[in-house]
């Protein structure tokens, strides 16, 4: 999976890029990743995204500095909603929306704190449709009511029922959503717990973040997670993909 630079006002910002196979337009999806970055799991998320016809961007939104100082900015960005990974967000947005082998459609996918900040963009017009995982509910005002998403693109959300860190978060989400009329699929299982999507390797994930992890409910929930793809694969194919040609 090759990696690029995009250009900001920051500075250079390196990304990996994941394509289907064939011949385009294709349209894009920026991926946005946890807390643990650019890992192997990240990967296989942009993996099965690509050969579900998307052309898949994931910034890497820790280059800039060490894990503690990056992930510091990075809270305190969800906090405030400003800040540089906004502005990364948005260069990965653009240059899939300028590609010329893209349709211009442009989606974005996050899983936990990549599911906050794929959340926390849904409003404003920016992308066409998002993809919200186990997204954590940091913000002012809460990320969750009305008041903040409306305007919102097309939400398609996956939580768990034993996530003791997002307790109603679902169902908070898809009452604000109802309410406003945006389309929208959230759905929480009961069984799986945080970050229910990711069989991460443990050697990536440092000791101490993994023990907060597993306090939050049950890690990799293998049917939990394929009945997750297959409901976002769905929702895009619905929210982002023309009715000009047929799909895979």
């Amino acid at each position: 999976m090759p990696q690029i630079e995009l250009s900001t006002a920051r500075g250079s910002l390196p990304a990996l890029l994941a394509r289907p196979s064939g011949d385009g337009p294709w349209p894009g999806v920026v991926l946005l990743h946890d807390a643990f970055g650019m890992t192997t799991q990240l990967r296989r998320h942009a993996e099965w995204l690509a050969a579900a016809g998307y052309r898949v961007l994931a910034p890497d939104l820790m280059s800039w500095a060490g894990r503690t100082r990056c992930l510091w900015s990075l809270f305190g960005s969800m906090r405030s909603r400003r800040g540089r990974v906004f502005e990364e967000i948005e260069a990965a947005r653009s240059w899939l929306a300028g590609h010329p082998d893209g349709t211009g459609q442009v989606g974005v996918i996050g899983f936990c704190m990549g599911g906050g900040f794929a959340l926390l963009v849904v409003p404003g017009g920016a992308f066409d449709v998002a993809s919200v995982n186990y997204g954590v509910g940091v913000g002012t005002p809460d990320p969750y009511g009305t008041d903040f998403l409306a305007g919102a693109c097309p939400v398609v959300g996956s939580y768990g029922g034993a996530d003791r860190s997002l307790r109603g978060a679902a169902g908070r989400l898809a009452g604000s959503l109802g309410e406003l009329g945006v389309a929208h699929d959230v759905k929480e299982y009961p069984d799986a717990g945080h970050s229910f999507m990711d069989a991460h390797v443990p050697s990536e994930v440092p000791g101490l973040v993994r023990l907060a992890t597993r306090a939050m409910g049950p890690g990799y929930v293998p049917d939990a997670a394929d009945d997750a793809r297959a409901r976002i694969v769905g929702f895009f194919a619905e929210h982002l993909r023309g009715p000009e040609r047929s799909w895979p």
